[in-house]
């Protein structure tokens, strides 16, 4: 089995040259291919049957894609979740009419078709083309004897095996995209919309309805937690950064777009008590001017700690362009244009970096070391960064499991410490920097013992 390191650097190295692909894939095929929909795929010599004992693939993916006391189900119950009376009042409160019909909404709340066949349902909320992409060009093909998984994408089925375009699908409702319905406002947050938050391996593990077995790993390249998490935390910093850059996305009127800022920065406890408890933390990486809502970047301090370890002589350039980024907020919005682009670039080069840089058997350790060090750790003044380091050293550890490293019995040993670190980001309200920062040091600590 190949090490952890040497598996990312031939991932990333992989990545390099196709910056283009995922969004050009699933524009494509938007434009040009037809949603025939969920009831197309739903058969029982299918994808509808009650047990997944298929001989290639589960053959159950509608029963768990529909499931309604998992997660795993999500994607199903999007539009009923638009049409609940949490999602009318918002779209009233918006001026939008009706939420089943609001255009702003069904970007997201279901699968965006162009041309629809006859058996296509807004209803079904994200079905499967949602993610696979129009089915008309492979449906009647992807099954047949000698069909592959290439011919497959070539007919027009998106290529989810590969990270970066599975992060270009999941980002354009995680995190947003400029295709219609699919950019989630400050308006919208106001009005009662959940806070846009994403980790691309944590997604992809809740919603896994596919076996990675000798057959799987036959027909498609093999996958791991790390290149997952490392391509989510990219690709997010970069979408990001390419929508903030869009003058039509980044500006409300007279006010810059706050989806961008990070949210629990401002949205904290407010009173006039003049013994009151100041209860954020200036935080070191953000030379911003007091008081300014800072960007958010929860996405850019995971990336600073990946880079620690395979990129260290990058790194700095990298964690440079990103504190420079923070101080042209508090410049103007040309400076921050022009600094949103180097970073972007200082992004894509730390990535070329990695993909040359030392890695060996430790290199899971050494990130979650990275991410409790202090050199990153100072940096989790907020709710949202926070949040996401926890998932990206739940994660982490997972991969050793899996890659047996760490036994199952040792992991379940320290899931009590992986679980205060959670509890610790369990709310934004009752969120605490420097109970948090502890939290996570000892489920660093005890995950440390065991290398």
């Amino acid at each position: 089995m190949p090490n952890i390191g040497t598996a990312v650097r031939r991932w990333l190295a992989m990545l390099l040259g196709m910056a283009a692909l995922a969004g050009a894939a699933t524009g494509a095929a938007l434009a040009s291919g037809r949603y025939e929909g969920v009831a197309s795929c739903a058969g029982s010599t299918c994808h509808g049957r009650a047990d997944g004992d298929g001989k290639i693939v589960r053959q159950d993916e509608l029963r768990l894609w529909q499931e309604p006391s998992t997660r795993g189900g999500a994607h199903s119950r999007t539009y009923a979740a638009l049409v609940s009376l949490r999602g009318e009042r918002i779209a009233s409160t918006l001026g939008l009419g009706r939420a089943g019909s609001a255009a702003a909404c069904l970007g997201c709340h279901a699968t965006p078709a162009g041309a629809r066949g006859d058996r296509f349902l807004i209803s079904d909320g994200v079905g499967c083309e949602g993610c696979h992409g129009p089915a008309s060009g492979w449906i009647a093909s992807h099954y047949a004897v000698g069909a592959s998984h290439a011919g497959n994408v070539a007919a027009g089925m998106n290529a989810l095996d590969n990270p970066k375009v599975r992060a270009a699908v999941c980002l354009d409702c995680h995190l947003g995209s400029d295709k219609p319905g699919q950019f989630v406002t400050h308006a919208m947050m106001a009005a009662g919309h959940p806070r846009i938050s994403f980790e691309l391996d944590l997604f992809s593990s809740l919603q896994q309805h596919w076996n990675v077995d000798a057959d799987y790993t036959a027909r498609k390249p093999s996958s791991d937690n790390v290149r997952l998490w490392a391509v989510g935390q990219a690709e997010a910093v970069q979408r990001s950064l390419s929508l903030f850059r869009q003058a039509d996305l980044a500006s409300n009127g007279i006010f810059p777009e706050f989806t961008f800022y990070d949210c629990h920065s401002c949205h904290r406890g407010i009173d006039d008590n003049p013994e009151r408890t100041r209860t954020f933390e200036t935080n070191p990486a953000r030379p911003i001017p007091f008081g300014q809502p800072p960007y958010n970047d929860e996405n850019i301090i995971m990336l600073s700690a990946v880079a620690q370890v395979l990129a260290p002589r990058e790194a700095g350039q990298f964690d440079a362009a990103a504190r420079n980024f923070h101080a042209a907020m508090g410049k103007g919005r040309p400076e921050a244009v022009a600094a949103a682009g180097r970073l972007g670039t200082a992004t894509s080069a730390l990535g070329d970096a990695m993909a040359r840089g030392p890695g060996g058997s430790d290199t899971a350790f050494q990130v979650i070391a990275a991410i409790g060090g202090r050199a990153v750790s100072v940096r989790f003044t907020d709710y949202t960064g926070s949040a996401q380091s926890v998932m990206a050293v739940d994660t982490l550890l997972n991969l050793m499991v899996r890659e047996g490293r760490v036994t199952v019995g040792a992991a379940a040993g320290i899931r009590a410490s992986i679980n205060r670190a959670y509890a610790a980001v369990a709310t934004p309200a009752e969120y605490n920097p420097g109970a948090f920062r502890a939290a996570l040091r000892q489920a660093v600590n005890a995950i440390g013992t065991l290398r």
